[in-house]
């Protein structure tokens, strides 16, 4: 693992660190932003689902911070504790964002059921991409031999099919909010002060996914440049 390696890696590292250390920030202070209609995240939700004609969804608690989903195996759109009970502008723009993925896999938005079939894949090849590219570039090194090429370069398409996979994963987020924010002011659930928060909150939220998309590909763009060049 060379120095130019390195500095990629802590150089995205770095960066999400920052984004998600302003979300967490951004998060604490529209978190002071309560609303004037009194509702909680979980009210929040369920009026969403009850408006899109969604009756099948549960919203339930889930531990933890930040750890709020949608599951579309079981239909349940799970709220972290302090989202689930809190009456903020934060709290109502995460548990719309959830809805908004409900309302997505409800009228079979394209992108999340594209998606939704590449997890199995992407758990897999997550886990595996990096051990056969090590394994691969090793192999080569020491038998003199393609086999490590062909080895690193399976890693290599495991990678691809990651990093696809994130790329997929930014449509799908950002209609999610756009879902969320449409809703929210077309029903008029917030002021203008408390919209403002949520969209701030939303704004940040997806750009931790745009960090993780480019932190994948500059990997991957990284990794072909070390297999395919070797064969030079």
């Amino acid at each position: 693992m060379d120095f130019t390696y390195l500095i990629l890696i802590g150089g995205i590292a770095l960066f999400s660190w920052l984004v998600s250390a302003r979300l967490k920030s951004k998060f604490a202070y529209y978190s002071k932003v309560h609303l004037r209609n009194g509702m909680s995240g979980a009210e929040i939700a369920e009026k969403m689902l009850s408006d899109n004609g969604i009756y099948d969804v549960k919203v339930i608690s889930t531990p933890g911070q930040l750890t709020d989903h949608y599951n579309p195996m079981n239909k349940t759109v799970n709220l972290s504790e302090a989202v689930y009970n809190q009456r903020n502008a934060a709290a109502a723009a995460v548990a719309a964002h959830e809805c908004g993925h409900a309302v997505q896999h409800a009228q079979a938005y394209s992108w999340l059921t594209m998606r939704s079939k590449m997890v199995p894949v992407v758990n897999v090849s997550s886990s595996l991409s990096q051990w056969l590219i090590m394994g691969g570039l090793i192999l080569g090194f020491a038998s003199k031999t393609s086999i490590g090429f062909y080895v690193a370069v399976a890693g290599l398409i495991l990678m691809a099919i990651a990093t696809t996979f994130s790329f997929i994963t930014l449509p799908v987020e950002y209609d999610a909010s756009n879902r969320a924010l449409s809703w929210l002011k077309n029903k008029n659930m917030l002021t203008q002060q408390e919209y403002a928060g949520a969209e701030d909150s939303l704004k940040w939220a997806a750009r931790t996914y745009v960090v993780a998309a480019l932190g994948a590909l500059a990997s991957l763009l990284y990794w072909a440049y070390r297999i395919l060049g070797s064969r030079d």
